[in-house]
């Protein structure tokens, strides 16, 4: 049931093809949610596909960079062809080049940090919500439905911001930035946004040594995902529960 009627929701999640992103995607899946899994890499999407799949869950994959403007109008396109409708929208693809996949390592100190990580940082955490937003909040407005998660961090909150990872922090507390704003102009149609935090995870960002497994992390994100039409919006969750900005 959605908003009163028998329609089958559909969901899309960004960096889906593990950690967070997938188990998201499963867990919705559960729900009986059609869920529209992306991320970059096509052969590694289908392959993650094809799991949840034989679990018989309800998965379509399709290819999505979101740091291009290109391939967000492709899904947009691909929605509109194959779904006509969206209800979900999760924010996971994330970077954390501080650490990985960069010149700057252990940590990166503000003094030493380079302006191409943060910018690279800030296409991926930062521009492709705001980009997915600008594509897909139309056809939430249409049915007067959505929800919007974005999966940000506790390293972005200013309340308690310390040093190291420069790009990475940044990035979340303007991803918090974008909730508010997002949250603010879609209000009264039942478009409802929030950032949830989803503590130390174990994914190839975490960590082996995170104290949360994927399957924890992901239950809070798929609550701001479900909520019910007097939830919450504009606000920064972990656990169903708010913490400060």
């Amino acid at each position: 049931m959605l908003n009163g009627k028998s329609i089958k929701p559909v969901a899309v999640i960004t960096g889906s093809n593990r950690g967070l992103g997938l188990e998201t995607v499963r867990q919705l899946a559960k729900r009986d949610i059609r869920v529209i899994a992306t991320c970059r890499n096509p052969s590694r999407g289908e392959a993650a596909m094809e799991k949840l799949l034989a679990e018989g869950l309800d998965v379509v994959f399709q290819p999505l960079d979101v740091a291009s403007e290109t391939s967000i109008a492709d899904l947009g396109a691909f929605i509109h062809s194959r779904c006509g409708r969206v209800d979900i929208l999760v924010n996971n693809a994330g970077v954390y080049l501080d650490i990985h996949g960069s010149e700057d390592v252990g940590g990166a100190s503000v003094f030493n940090t380079s302006l191409k990580t943060l910018s690279t940082t800030l296409k991926t955490n930062l521009y492709g919500p705001l980009l997915l937003a600008q594509e897909l909040v139309p056809l939430m407005k249409q049915q007067h439905y959505g929800r919007i998660v974005n999966v940000s961090s506790g390293m972005g909150q200013l309340s308690d911001m310390e040093g190291k990872s420069p790009a990475y922090r940044i990035s979340k507390t303007a991803l918090n930035a974008l909730t508010r704003i997002l949250a603010a102009e879609t209000r009264g149609a039942n478009i409802l946004v929030n950032s949830v935090c989803p503590g130390w995870v174990r994914t190839d960002i975490g960590g082996p040594n995170a104290e949360r497994t994927v399957e924890q992390g992901a239950v809070g994100i798929v609550w701001a995902a479900t909520l019910p039409d007097d939830g919450p919006s504009g606000g920064f969750f972990r656990d169903g529960q708010p913490i400060p900005w």
